[in-house]
């Protein structure tokens, strides 16, 4: 596994936006709006009456982190009952991953490592943005932790590693809620 992650660690990850302090103030303030209307992701609108995989299937942002679920046969999890809150990376924050190294978790013989790196970014429980305090530990479904750290209106996640930071907060499904974020975790 630490032959595959190394390359990872070394990674400045690439910010693809962020959410603005007004739009994370009126989530904060009106948590609810986005849980009972839907809000658009990658050009299709994810719905609280859909799971979460079927809300990230049809997001054009997200196809990455779809293919990586598939491969990592957490496809049947993602669907359960949860809830649970994803820290999901886009398109672009996979794009910083060097292709060998995705290629490689992507290969079936590396399926464990591939979960590992993907269940660091589930946490048991549905977490909205507003719940989500400076400083607090989340504990992963892995068993590692991320530690959230509230500045200047935006939300970040991660550890040493690396940082993420929340580029679309509050995406909520019938099984939790996703926060779109600009980086892969690593543990």
């Amino acid at each position: 596994m630490t032959r595959f992650l190394l390359p990872l660690l070394a990674l400045a990850f690439v910010s693809t936006g962020c959410m603005s302090s007004a739009s994370m103030q009126a989530d904060a303030a009106m948590p609810g709006a986005s849980a009972s209307t839907g809000v658009m992701v990658g050009g299709a609108m994810m719905l609280p009456t859909q799971t979460l995989v079927e809300n990230a299937s049809g997001a054009s942002t997200l196809t990455t982190l779809v293919q990586a679920v598939q491969a990592a046969e957490l496809v049947a999890t993602l669907n359960g009952d949860g809830p649970f809150t994803v820290f999901a990376p886009t398109n672009d924050a996979f794009e910083s991953v060097p292709a060998s190294t995705l290629q490689s978790l992507l290969q079936p013989e590396n399926q464990a490592q591939l979960q590992a790196v993907l269940t660091y970014h589930v946490v048991a429980g549905r977490l909205s943005a507003a719940e989500l305090r400076d400083g607090q530990r989340l504990t992963t479904v892995n068993g590692e932790t991320l530690m959230v750290t509230k500045a200047n209106g935006r939300v970040m996640v991660g550890n040493a590693n690396g940082m993420a930071t929340v580029t679309q907060a509050d995406v909520y499904a019938s099984n939790g809620v996703a926060h779109v974020i600009d980086a892969v975790l690593l543990p």
